[in-house]
C-alpha cells in the first residue's frame, strides 16, 4: 500500500513486558494517539503506518526501552510524556537531544522510607531540580500536581540528611477561602495543622514518621504557619514557603529578608489557586516582578505538562489553562475596541 511504512525493534521479554503494560494498555495507548499498528512477532515488534507516525511511535519505543533497559519501572505518566514529546513538544523539549526520558530518570533525589525513588518525570521538574541545587531561592511556579511541592520536601530532607544544613522549616500562610483560624475548634497547633499537611505527608513518605518525630522533637525540623516567621534570622536552613499565591507583599517581603547565611529557600504557589480578598494582591505575583533579575534567585514555570498526577488532572488542569487564555484574549479585545472608539 502506498504511503504505508514498517519499522522493526528487537525487545527482551522484560522490556516487551514493560513497554506493553497490563493488558497491552501502553503498547494500545501509543497505537491510538499516533494511529500505527504494533505487531508483536515473536520478541520483535513490527510498527507500520503513515511514515511520520511510525517514526514517532518508533522513537516512543526506544525511548521506553531504554527507561526499561535502566530498570526503571513503566508508568502510565512516562507513556503519555513520551507521546507527548513526540507529538507536541515544547520549545525546551525540541532542544533537549534524544533519550530525554532515560536522563531525567537517571536523576534520583532520595527514597522514600519504602525505598521509592524519587526523581524528576519531565523535564520541567529537572529544570526545576536543577535551579534548586544552583540557587540560593527558587521560585517553584505551577498548578496542582506538578510536583513543586514534593520535588522541594525531597531535595530539602536530602540536603538535611547530607548535613548540608543544620535544619528544615517549612512554612505556609494560614489561609483558606471563607475560612478564619479564630473560629476553628481546638489550639493554635490544631487549627494550623490542616493548613501544614501536605508537608506532613510528604516528611512522612520521604523521612517515616518516627524520624520526623525526633528531628521534629528536638527543633531540627520546624512546621509553623508564616506569622510564626517575623523578626527571626534563618541561618543554615532549608526552607520551604508553599502556598505562596496567598502571601500579601508585606509578608512575602517579611520571608524573603528572614533569610541568613547557609540557607536554602524554596517558594511554590499557584497563582491560578488564590485565596486572598480579590482587592489584595498577591506577595508572588509582586515578587516575580521584583526579583527576576536578581542573580542566584531562579523562577521556574511549571505547566499542564509536568502534571504527574492522573491523566485527568492533567486534562482538567490543560482545560482551565485553555479556558483562562481565552478569557485573557477576549478581555484584551475588548481593551483594544474601548481605546480605539475614544
Amino acid at each position: 500500500m502506498s504511503g504505508i511504512t514498517e519499522k522493526k525493534i528487537l525487545l527482551s521479554v522484560p522490556q516487551m513486558q514493560s513497554i506493553f503494560g497490563q493488558h497491552d494498555k501502553y503498547i494500545r495507548k501509543i497505537e491510538d494517539n499516533l494511529r500505527v499498528e504494533i505487531i508483536d512477532r515473536q520478541g520483535e515488534l513490527h510498527v507500520i503506518g503513515e511514515p511520520e507516525s511510525v517514526d514517532k511511535a518508533y522513537g516512543i519505543i526506544k525511548e521506553l526501552a531504554g527507561l526499561s533497559e535502566s530498570g526503571s519501572v513503566i508508568e502510565e505518566q512516562s507513556v503519555n510524556y513520551a507521546i507527548q514529546l513526540s507529538s507536541d513538544p515544547s520549545e525546551d523539549e525540541k532542544k533537549a537531544s534524544g533519550d530525554v526520558l532515560t536522563k531525567i530518570d537517571g536523576d534520583v533525589i532520595c527514597h522514600t522510607i519504602s525505598g521509592k525513588p524519587i526523581k524528576p518525570k519531565t523535564l520541567g521538574q529537572k529544570k526545576y531540580v536543577d535551579a534548586i541545587r544552583k540557587n540560593m531561592i527558587v521560585f517553584g511556579l505551577g498548578p496542582a500536581g506538578t510536583g513543586k511541592t514534593y520535588l522541594g520536601m525531597a531535595m530539602a530532607i536530602t540536603a538535611f540528611q547530607k548535613g548540608e544544613v543544620e535544619r528544615i522549616i517549612l512554612t505556609r500562610p494560614a489561609i483558606e477561602a471563607g475560612e478564619k483560624l479564630g473560629f476553628l475548634p481546638g489550639d493554635l497547633q490544631s487549627k494550623v495543622d490542616p493548613y501544614l499537611r501536605p508537608l506532613y505527608d510528604a516528611l512522612y513518605q520521604i523521612m517515616g514518621a518516627d524520624n520526623f518525630v525526633k528531628n521534629m522533637e528536638k527543633g531540627l525540623i520546624e512546621v509553623a504557619p508564616l506569622a510564626y516567621m517575623r523578626g527571626r534570622t534563618l541561618d543554615n536552613a532549608f526552607i520551604i514557603l508553599d502556598e505562596a499565591q496567598n502571601t500579601t507583599p508585606a509578608q512575602m517581603k517579611m520571608f524573603l529578608t528572614r533569610i541568613g547565611f547557609g540557607s536554602k529557600v524554596i517558594i511554590t504557589g499557584d497563582a491560578t489557586q488564590k485565596d486572598l480578598p480579590s482587592d489584595t494582591k498577591s506577595g508572588l505575583d509582586v515578587a516575580e516582578s521584583v526579583l527576576k533579575k536578581i542573580d542566584d534567585i531562579s523562577f521556574c514555570n511549571l505547566t499542564s505538562r509536568d502534571v504527574v498526577r492522573h491523566p485527568l488532572v492533567q486534562m482538567i488542569v490543560k482545560a482551565y489553562e485553555d479556558y483562562e487564555k481565552q478569557g485573557a484574549n477576549e478581555a484584551k479585545r475588548k481593551a483594544i475596541k474601548k481605546r480605539e472608539r475614544h
